[in-house]
């Protein structure tokens, strides 16, 4: 079933919405469009890593300011070997950053991620679904990201047959593709800038439980193709 247009009532003024992502551009790419649609929203940005990145870091600040959100980073390791992390050591610093408090939504990757492959991505979706599981925080949707490459055939694309599914205007587009080329200051022939999608999609979830039984058929599926 194609996904739908995100319902008006989802992201009302004052909604409470934290997004929960791994750098400092991932809250652009992937739900940026979203993000400026919805300015009245009450948006936080939990960034678990590069705090220490004396470039991207202020970039960071910048992009909350363009977007309305408030924000925090964390310093999970982000080394080019991509070595995987304890689960523990990732779900501290997800609680760390966040503010105590419930949310209407929490936004994050998908434990897929939305290319081939960054291990950081999978692993802080997989962590904030547990958490939920866990009743360590407290939301009453949660979406993650809906995109795939094509295992690198072609630029991350939102996924048309996700829960949620919109393609953003032009104005909308121009300007999220601004603030990965000139306040983040990616190259235009480069990775990031042809990677910002033009259309954004989710997965949503009404309960822990859901999100796991979709995580399951999920790894099935991937495990039989």
């Amino acid at each position: 079933m194609k996904g739908i247009m995100i319902p008006s009532e989802v992201l009302t003024k004052e909604k409470n919405i934290a997004v929960i992502v791994a750098h400092p551009d991932d809250e652009t790419l992937w739900c940026g469009g979203t993000m400026l649609l919805h300015p009245d929203c009450n948006w936080f940005v939990a960034c678990l890593c590069r705090k220490n990145d004396a470039d991207r870091a202020p970039k960071f600040k910048k992009v909350l300011e363009i977007l309305k959100a408030e924000g925090i980073m964390g310093n999970l390791d982000d080394g080019a070997r991509q070595r995987r992390l304890d689960r523990k050591a990732v779900k501290r610093v997800i609680l760390e950053l966040l503010p105590k408090q419930s949310f209407n939504l929490i936004i994050t990757h998908s434990p897929f991620g939305e290319y081939t492959r960054h291990l950081r991505h999978e692993e802080i979706g997989r962590a904030v679904i547990a958490l939920w599981k866990d009743k360590k925080i407290k939301t009453k949707k949660l979406w993650a990201f809906a995109y795939e490459d094509g295992n690198k055939e072609y630029y991350s694309q939102a996924i048309k047959d996700a829960s949620i599914y919109q393609t953003l205007s032009q104005d909308i587009w121009e300007e999220k593709h601004r603030i990965i080329t000139e306040v983040y200051g990616f190259q235009k022939t480069g990775f990031e800038a042809k990677t910002t999608p033009k259309s954004e999609a989710f997965w949503e979830f009404e309960n822990p439980k859901d999100a796991l039984n979709w995580l399951d058929k999920k790894e099935i599926e991937n495990k039989e193709t």
